[in-house]
């Protein structure tokens, strides 16, 4: 299992790893044989690799739903549900904003400086942009959009939904935690009965 690792390491820190972060990782775990070491070995952690419906992203699940796992995965759920709202905003502020007919997925580009200037020419994205940048979970001070769209952009990188790849050039790529973001919300949407499919831009993301 020496060979894992550096992949193991980062999936019980709790990384998610997709063609985007890590393209070299994502075709490591997409090997069956692979898949099997690694959950022999989680085995005795009460851990196993998972992915998501389409195979586009693996992370860490628990192989049996025991007390301990269950109060750690609500724990996890409730943080998520925390930050829910401000990003299905910010999703859909964008596909407002760049013209998008469908949802972010993995491997979209968005040019910050596109998005901004988009965002300065109409007065409703300018409020609304506001209202989202200073919600506790980008947490932004700043009244110009300028600044508010680069704390959003940065709170989303740091969280994983967004990928820089050159510092100095300012456009992201979405990684595969968008997907697995949207299968969160379908899941609260069909099962938890949520309120996350109110308007009808909100069901038109899904």
């Amino acid at each position: 299992m020496i060979q894992h690792g550096p992949l193991l390491e980062r999936l019980l820190a709790g990384d998610f790893i997709c063609k985007i972060t890590d393209e070299d990782a994502y075709r490591h775990l997409s090997q069956e044989q692979t898949q099997q070491e690694i959950n022999h070995y989680l085995r005795p952690l009460n851990r196993r690799l998972v992915s998501n419906d389409d195979n586009s992203l693996y992370f860490l699940g628990y192989h049996e739903l025991n007390k301990d796992a269950r109060e750690h995965l609500s724990s996890q759920f409730a943080l998520t549900v925390q930050s829910l709202l401000p990003l299905l905003e910010w999703l859909q502020l964008v596909q407002e904003t760049l013209g998008r007919d469908s949802a972010l997925t993995a491997g979209d580009t968005i040019k910050l400086q596109e998005f901004v200037l988009r965002t300065e020419d109409n007065q409703s994205l300018r409020q609304r942009l506001s209202q989202l940048a200073g919600d506790r979970f980008f947490n932004s001070q700043s009244e110009q959009v300028d600044s508010q769209v680069k704390q959003i952009f940065r709170r989303l990188k740091e969280h994983g939904y967004l990928l820089q790849p050159h510092v100095e050039r300012q456009y992201y790529i979405v990684t595969g935690k968008i997907d697995y973001l949207i299968d969160v919300i379908r899941f609260i949407r069909d099962e938890e009965h949520l309120p996350v499919d109110d308007t009808p831009t909100q069901e038109a993301l899904f």
